[in-house]
């Protein structure tokens, strides 16, 4: 693999070691609680000293604990809801498939306290999507997006690719929801790059107990990359994004010849690639270098990334990691080719009037907003 890209402190090499579970000691201090706290990954810590020591804890320990046990709490009432909502759309016929940390939680990592997450993502077709949002707006949700930067209309939603809900649940927690026909939705990926969510569905697999269903190996390992990537691999919610990777390659089969196929079709590789060689790196996540060597990107681009990722840093997602030229710079490097580039920053004249709802003459002033958006907008909150 070359150099590693990050050099981690003693802390953050057991911070590393806690999210796999493979470390049995580790400073118990108020500091260590309070840096595992900021990385979202203190209710880990927390697991590990309930299945170690049983009784008897120290206030220290306690602290952990009772972390582990409020995330299991909260995840729990999450997940129930997940199901509710998956059995509330199947009886109007409408299948979902739960997307990243909600699905790997659901279908396949066995300890919600270990699961942290702020939302909860599902997937549709894009035939039911508006009967879908119906439901939900009958359910009990709200129609509202989290960013300043989005609308709340639902012409708006369906040229995007989806919308956000939120809903305050019995036990007390405000739950989002984020409902989507496509599984990406335009990050790293364009339109026509995508996977097909037909295709997902054909391929998706039963999650037990519920009526929720799960991308297939294969997909679902696509998609949290992409995610990663999306996220720039060190933003908000930082490091625990990099258990997604972790526990979809250990804990299931992947068939990693139909992986990197998939992901040399759907011209993603270099964004797929460091998705991959993080976990790799901090985790030991078993993906075969014949892999990581299929998808490395040309020596140019890995240095600029990797010197970027590099000052950048793995933990403390709170803090401010680029500036406008190193995000943008990074974003661009991220593409596989400047045609992909162009294409996602300069879409179709016929898919930016659909998008915008504008005339022909109108769509140049929307091809700046996006400059300007980029620029000095989007890299401020992204």
């Amino acid at each position: 693999m070359g150099k590693k890209i990050f050099k981690l402190t003693d802390n953050e090499n057991y911070a590393c070691g806690i999210m796999i579970n493979s470390i049995d000691k580790f400073p118990l201090t108020d500091e260590f609680y309070n840096f595992l706290t900021a990385n979202q990954i203190a209710s880990m810590a927390g697991h590990i000293i309930e299945c170690q020591k049983k009784n008897e804890y120290t206030n220290i320990e306690l602290k952990f604990i009772e972390e582990h046990n409020r995330v299991r709490k909260y995840l729990d009432n999450y997940l129930a809801e997940l199901d509710n909502v998956a059995v509330l759309l199947a009886q109007n016929g409408i299948h979902i498939i739960a997307l990243k940390n909600v699905g790997i939680a659901r279908g396949i990592f066995n300890c919600t306290g270990c699961c942290p997450m702020g939302d909860l993502d599902i997937l549709v077709e894009k035939v039911n999507f508006t009967r879908a949002h119906e439901l939900l707006m009958n359910f009990g949700y709200n129609f509202k997006y989290r960013s300043h930067l989005e609308k709340e209309n639902i012409q708006n939603a369906i040229k995007s690719g989806g919308a956000e809900y939120w809903k305050d649940l019995p036990t007390g927690e405000k739950l989002w929801l984020e409902l989507q026909f496509r599984p990406v939705a335009g990050r790293w990926i364009s339109k026509e790059q995508e996977p097909a969510t037909e295709a997902l569905f054909s391929r998706s697999i039963v999650i037990t107990g519920s009526k929720a269903r799960l991308l297939s190996p294969e997909d679902n390992l696509l998609q949290v990359a992409l995610h990663t990537a999306k996220h720039t691999y060190v933003r908000i919610p930082g490091v625990r994004l990099h258990t997604d990777v972790e526990r979809i390659v250990r804990y299931q089969h992947v068939d990693w010849q139909l992986f990197v196929k998939m992901v040399l079709e759907c011209k993603v590789k270099t964004a797929v690639y460091f998705s991959l060689l993080i976990p790799k790196e901090i985790f030991q996540t078993p993906i075969p270098e014949s892999v990581l060597k299929e998808l490395k990107p040309d020596k140019v681009k890995s240095f600029l990334i990797t010197l970027i990722l590099k000052k950048a840093g793995l933990f403390n997602p709170e803090n401010r990691k680029f500036s406008a030229v190193s995000y943008i710079l990074l974003k661009i490097l991220m593409y596989d080719s400047l045609g992909t580039v162009l294409r996602n920053i300069f879409p179709s004249k016929k898919e930016m009037i659909e998008r915008y709802n504008c005339r022909s003459l109108e769509v140049y002033y929307y091809y700046l907003s996006r400059i300007v958006d980029l620029l000095f907008n989007r890299y401020k909150v992204l």
